[in-house]
């Protein structure tokens, strides 16, 4: 004999729910923990286009920094340094710090822009060269090296065990980036102790540029000194399209490209790196040309535009991609 239940409508999608809830944690008489949180993820690897050339953003990682006013806008008040981070809707005690090398198909040559921190890197870093792999490519096909400027988190990743990390490669760099560090006694800090391990080693196959020398077709160095004696910035011009690869010309889209001519702890000439900070913000904004720069936000393209008397970094969003 049947039993004949009548629901109504509500009372049956109540039914459900809770049939529904109910299964969710007896099925086959097992009560399921709710999964593990993975934690933050960055997919490693960015691809954009500037006219026939393939731009790749390479992520070799991210470390979280605590007291950034011993870094950046060392020459203002506090007061001042927590009020323009409140206005920009990021903690005036904490920062993100991103490492992000640029690796450039030019349809004729593979060419990679900085190395990042490499095998000597802490667990946050140095893994460029999975970054590489995900793009597609292996160290074995780069073409050519530039290193924007000395510092090791540019460096880094040029040698791995003792050997060439990219065997096939030719190298460029600024004359006055690699005479400035290579006079200097090779123990004198860890910059000149890196350099005599990973970049005196590939001196014979390097190329040594000023300003306005050309990489490859396409690609022009630009001086950009006070970070460093000799820091490079290189423009990509093809098919009618620019992009500007920055370095470190400004190392904070807050701290440092709102606000140039606040001084950062690493510009090694700190009124000189002001200047040239503000002079090539001046050409971007103004010729509204994109750029990469190796500490913004991952994927580290953008824009800057005027903001008053200093400037507002604006994240790229599908432009690069029409």
């Amino acid at each position: 004999m049947g039993l004949k239940v009548e629901l109504t409508r509500r009372a049956a999608l109540l039914g459900a729910g809770g049939a529904i809830a109910g299964a969710s944690l007896t099925t086959a008489g097992v009560a399921h923990a709710a999964a593990e949180k993975q934690g933050a993820m960055t997919a490693p690897v960015a691809r954009y286009s500037v006219g026939d050339f393939e731009v790749n953003t390479l992520l070799d990682g991210a470390v979280t920094v605590g007291e950034p006013q011993k870094t950046f806008g060392m020459n203002v008040e506090p007061d001042a340094f927590v009020a323009h981070s409140d206005d920009n809707f990021i903690p005036s005690d904490t920062f993100r710090a991103y490492f992000t090398p640029t690796l450039v198909n030019t349809g004729n040559e593979l060419v990679l822009f900085d190395t990042g921190v490499g095998e000597g890197g802490r667990p946050a870093r140095g893994n460029m060269r999975a970054a590489l792999e995900s793009a597609g490519y292996t160290p074995e096909q780069v073409d050519v090296v530039v290193i924007t400027h000395m510092h090791p988190d540019h460096i880094g990743g040029l040698m791995e065990g003792g050997a060439p990390a990219f065997p096939n490669a030719r190298y460029v760099t600024a004359q006055k980036e690699f005479d400035f560090w290579a006079a200097m006694d090779p123990e004198a800090n860890g910059v000149t102790k890196l350099m005599t391990k990973n970049v005196k080693p590939l001196a014979e196959k390097m190329t040594f540029l000023n300003g306005g020398g050309s990489v490859a077709s396409g690609i022009t160095a630009m001086d950009a000194h006070g970070h460093t004696p000799g820091h490079t910035v290189y423009m990509l011009e093809s098919g009618g399209q620019q992009l500007l690869l920055a370095a470190d010309l400004a190392n904070h889209y807050v701290w440092s490209l709102a606000r140039p001519e606040w001084e950062v702890r690493f510009d090694m000439d700190k009124e000189a790196a002001a200047a040239t900070r503000r002079s090539v913000l001046d050409m971007l904004a103004a010729d509204r040309i994109p750029f990469v720069g190796y500490h913004m936000p991952f994927p580290a393209v953008g824009y800057v535009a005027v903001d008053g008397s200093g400037f507002r970094y604006v994240p790229a969003s599908y432009q690069m991609h029409l």
